[in-house]
């Protein structure tokens, strides 16, 4: 039973997410659900609460979403765990669930009390990557659970749009992204842009200005083209002092790194660091950064700039990836770049991403680099390339990007 017999917004399913966090359900840990803001946690949580209630009708459960102006006086972690404890029935199995949880302060607080009382199965949904830092980390050390929300992937974009699996579709996906709302608005370029820069503007201003206090917003903005324009490229201390020099910004290098580490918390950025593949080892220097959604990265650089389609075939095949539960490095070896090596338990996948492989010379430079890796985990060169000459080069795989897209990894 659900607290106010409260009607739920109808919503598309996603199931892959309701299959990784049912092994978690009813179980003594929290379950903690983080990404950008607008990728679709809330809706998320809305099919966590009808699937336990299906399969459990008993079950009594507690919303709360600090979105809404009904719960505006849960301010701090003991107005929480009053206010939650005046729901929770001593007669039933009782589930929690909180949209939004870090705008209450001290929520771990309350957390740690409810979940040592074992009172209610918890859940609870955050957009900040400080979410699981700090004394929450400290207190529920090997108690919680994180399930990362992305934006739609290729095939969910597919779906929710109910489109064909097509070079269209793929070029709607690559500009507009996968932010779920899309889908209740139309793909409309027009109508998608604005609503893409409104969500663009208000994560720039509660999730990084106002929460982490950034004073030069101007700079931030210019800071993210920076990013958007750069996709793909090696990040350092020494090129970003170059960029500011042209742009005539007297910013400290450590203030920039400090901005661009505030965009990572709020999920707009995804670092990915390089790693020397002879051992493994992280470099300290020298990274890549993707954009979270496509969409967005498009509406940070201007919705009348050119598409840049190398760039984002490049950050597509890495959101795939992340997607898909691996961690992904960029991959050096004998001074050759690798443009992912992406690892998950025992598995590894190298992948080289390329918008078109137009002539023998690049083929040679994106198999050749794949070529030097020597042992027997899969290897794949990515184009847009529709027609392909040949689908395996000495062992490496030849995806297109839509297949690529579609591979369970």
């Amino acid at each position: 039973m659900i607290d106010g017999s409260r009607a739920w917004p109808s919503y598309i399913p996603r199931p892959d997410y309701i299959e990784r966090i049912s092994p978690f359900i009813g179980k003594g840990l929290i379950k903690v659900l983080t990404g950008q803001r607008r990728v679709g946690k809330s809706h998320i949580l809305y099919q966590l609460m009808d699937e336990i209630a299906r399969r459990d009708p008993a079950v009594e459960i507690t919303y709360i979403n600090k979105e809404l102006h009904e719960f505006r006086a849960i301010r701090d972690g003991d107005e929480l765990y009053r206010y939650v404890s005046g729901k929770l029935k001593a007669d039933a199995p009782n589930a929690l669930f909180i949209d939004e949880i870090q705008e209450i302060k001290g929520f771990e607080h309350a957390l740690r009390s409810l979940l040592a009382e074992a009172r209610c199965d918890i859940y609870c949904t955050g957009s900040n990557a400080d979410l699981l830092s700090g004394e929450l980390a400290t207190f529920l050390a090997g108690r919680h659970v994180e399930i990362r929300i992305h934006p739609l992937s290729f095939a969910e974009f597919l779906r929710f749009h109910g489109l064909d699996n097509s070079r269209e579709s793929l070029a709607r996906y690559l500009r507009l992204g996968g932010m779920p709302y899309l889908s209740a608005i139309g793909l409309s370029e027009a109508v998608a842009f604005e609503y893409l820069e409104n969500v663009h503007a208000s994560i720039i201003l509660r999730d990084v200005v106002a929460r982490e206090k950034i004073r030069n917003v101007d700079f931030l903005e210019t800071l993210l083209e920076y990013v958007a324009d750069n996709v793909g490229n090696l990040f350092s201390a020494n090129n970003i002092s170059k960029y500011l020099k042209s742009q005539h910004v007297a910013m400290p290098v450590p203030t920039v790194l400090s901005y661009l580490s505030a965009l990572q918390r709020a999920f707009i950025i995804r670092k990915a660091r390089r790693a020397d593949l002879k051992g493994m080892k992280l470099f300290e220097v020298g990274e890549k950064y993707y954009f979270e959604d496509l969409g967005l990265r498009n509406a940070a650089r201007g919705r009348s700039s050119p598409l840049e389609q190398g760039k984002l075939v490049e950050n597509a095949v890495y959101l795939r990836l992340v997607e898909r539960g691996y961690e992904v490095y960029v991959g050096w070896i004998d001074g050759f770049e690798i443009d992912f090596v992406a690892a998950k338990a025992d598995r590894r996948i190298y992948v080289q991403a390329a918008y078109l492989i137009a002539d023998e010379a690049t083929a040679t430079r994106e198999f050749g680099n794949l070529a030097r890796i020597d042992d027997n985990h899969p290897k794949y060169v990515v184009s847009m390339d529709e027609t392909l000459a040949s689908t395996n080069y000495n062992g490496i795989e030849r995806k297109n990007l839509r297949d690529f897209l579609l591979m369970e990894l």
